[in-house]
């Protein structure tokens, strides 16, 4: 009984040890800081990607109070995961501050992936409550309505209603049906 007691114990401290030894693999690799040049240029080819992908997108940008943009949010993980991007936010084509998103996740999932992550703030109010708080939570501080399109490309009626519209983009595209509920975002200085 006591030697089975011991392999269980062998067992969970093996997994918790490879665990470990991968996510810090893994995320040190895909998240190291980058510098604030780094991030406008990535944001630069970002929003030039998109807006050529999704003119709604781009016209939509056009009545925002700000964006804010994270062109690469790296999501990795083993039984526990965790996500973690640099980005700016942009007021009138300008960049005006520097902000990472975070967040953890427990269940079943393995490996890496990459996304692109916008938020457009579309109220003055929005954008204030945004840029005031030490820590902005979305689904806390914030509600995002993810954008979706209806025929012909245009966006959705009632998203357009909404004072945070947020775009998802992969490797594959816009995604849909997603949460970015419980992801952290903070001011970084660069």
């Amino acid at each position: 009984m006591l030697s089975k007691v011991k392999t269980n114990h062998l067992s969970k401290f093996f997994l918790n040890f490879s665990l470990m030894i991968f996510l810090s693999l893994v995320l040190s690799n895909l998240t190291e800081a980058a510098s604030a040049v780094e991030i406008d240029a990535k944001v630069n080819a970002e929003l030039k990607n998109i807006y050529k992908e999704f003119d709604a997108a781009k016209q939509l940008s056009r009545k925002s109070e700000g964006i804010l943009v994270f062109p690469s949010v790296i999501k990795a993980g083993f039984g526990i995961g965790g996500e973690y991007g640099e980005g700016a936010l942009r007021i009138n084509g300008k960049t005006v501050d520097y902000y990472n998103t975070a967040s953890a996740s427990i269940g079943f999932q393995i490996g890496a992936q990459s996304k692109t992550l916008i938020l457009m703030f579309m109220s003055k109010k929005a954008l204030q409550n945004f840029r005031n708080s030490d820590g902005w939570e979305v689904g806390v501080d914030g509600s995002v309505a993810i954008a979706s399109f209806g025929a012909g490309g245009s966006l959705d009626s009632n998203t357009l209603k909404k004072p945070i519209i947020g775009f998802v983009f992969n490797n594959k595209g816009l995604m849909y049906n997603l949460t970015l509920e419980g992801s952290k975002i903070t001011r970084i200085k660069k």
